[in-house]
């Protein structure tokens, strides 16, 4: 049997449909809604961004300690430990941080991790920094 039902004595009949009204009313809620949640989870991806730095850095510094073991001094250059960065959003790839040594010594090195992107739209980009101590720190929070 179809979902009809008669108007009127004359045998007419209709669908059941919701209106323009009821619909527009049902996506300003949803609309509404995502406002609300969107800006708290801001932060949520800032984190899980910068989850990518923590693990570069930490790989460069395992790195520059197999380095430094063997030549007993670290390097300020990526070929020379074996270190590939990843390609960045600016050069077409998928990494989010630029990676760069700072300062590299016979006894010590730092090295940075600097987002590409202001996750939080304040001006200000993440930035992460390890050392030969593996002292790894946010630096600039975003």
């Amino acid at each position: 049997m179809r979902n009809f039902r008669p108007i009127n004595r004359k045998g007419r009949y209709y669908a059941k449909a919701y209106s323009m009204t009821e619909i527009l009313i049902v996506l300003c809620i949803i609309g509404i809604l995502l406002l609300m949640v969107l800006p708290s989870q801001t932060s949520v991806i800032s984190q899980a961004k910068s989850i990518e730095a923590q693990s570069m850095l930490n790989h460069l510094y395992g790195l520059q300690k197999n380095h430094f073991y063997r030549y007993s001094r670290y390097s300020a250059d990526f070929e020379e430990i074996g270190f590939e960065p990843a390609p960045t959003i600016n050069e077409g790839g998928q990494a989010v941080y630029k990676i760069e040594i700072i300062e590299a010594s016979t006894n010590s090195f730092r090295a940075t991790a600097t987002s590409l992107s202001d996750f939080d739209d304040d001006g200000s980009f993440n930035t992460w920094e390890i050392d030969n101590k593996k002292s790894l720190r946010e630096t600039v929070k975003d």
